[in-house]
């Protein structure tokens, strides 16, 4: 597995390889690489953006020779319009984008590091754009959402969709117990604004202590459900009506499994 200094090598031959070329501005680090540095172990990947003078995104995109030219590249596959996901031939994974440096601005993205940029590029490139605030769903929303997701898994799973009750269950009211939890629970550092289950279990350990219970595969939604209500009703403002009519649903659920 590469080493942090492999990674931190990585980024710095392609800031070598990118300077060599006159249409690329700037290699901007992100995450880990970025300005969070002390996380990067052996399982980190590498996040970053190109950003490239007008005109040369798809050249960049189209012929990524200046990613082969620093090692050889195992695996690339373009997972969306702007990027790729990359692995290199010594195990190094990479997700990457290039962007026109007006395009960033339409971007969003967590503050990040500037590995290289050609003079005259704003050191603001590694700072996001303001972006109208969106207002906070309430804990009270995310609490029914929550007991509204068990009700519905469990009338699915009573019909014999498994799967979907596995979503509903297990993912959906999960999802809503982590916001939950980032809401009402003093947290370690190291959250990521746009997946906030990465290093939950660091930042919160007290509730995923309760994760297993919660989340106990496809065919135990029954028992998970019942333990995520439990815990709803420890940490949140629960209606009983609601709650009543989730135990008798398990309850007629079991009752009706062989």
């Amino acid at each position: 597995m590469p080493s942090p200094a492999q990674l931190l090598a990585r980024l710095d031959a392609l800031a070598d390889s990118l300077r060599a070329r006159p249409d690329a501005l700037a290699l901007l680090a992100l995450g880990s690489a970025g300005l969070e540095t002390a996380r990067l172990d052996e399982h980190s990947d590498l996040d970053f953006f190109v950003v490239v003078a007008p005109g040369a995104k798809g050249r960049f995109l189209k012929a990524p020779d200046w990613l082969a030219q620093v090692h050889p590249v195992a695996f690339s596959f373009a997972n969306t319009p702007d990027g790729c996901k990359v692995l290199f031939d010594d195990g190094i994974f990479a997700e990457y984008a290039v962007f026109e440096q007006d395009e960033l601005g339409r971007v969003p993205y967590a503050p990040g590091r500037l590995v290289w940029k050609r003079a005259g590029v704003p050191d603001t490139l590694a700072q996001p754009a303001p972006r109208p605030m969106v207002q906070a769903l309430s804990s009270e929303w995310h609490t029914n959402e929550a007991l509204t997701n068990l009700l519905v898994g469990l009338r699915r799973e009573a019909r014999g969709e498994r799967l979907t009750a596995t979503r509903f269950i297990q993912h959906y009211a999960v999802d809503r117990v982590l916001d939950l939890a980032s809401r009402q629970q003093a947290a370690e550092a190291g959250a990521d604004p746009y997946m906030p289950e990465r290093r939950f279990e660091q930042r919160f350990p007290e509730v995923a202590a309760a994760l297993p219970e919660m989340l106990q595969g496809y065919r135990h939604n029954v028992d998970s459900a019942l333990c995520i209500l439990v815990w709803l009703e420890q940490h949140a403002d629960v209606h009983g009506r609601l709650a009543q009519e989730i135990r008798m649903l398990a309850e007629q659920i079991g009752a009706d499994t062989p």
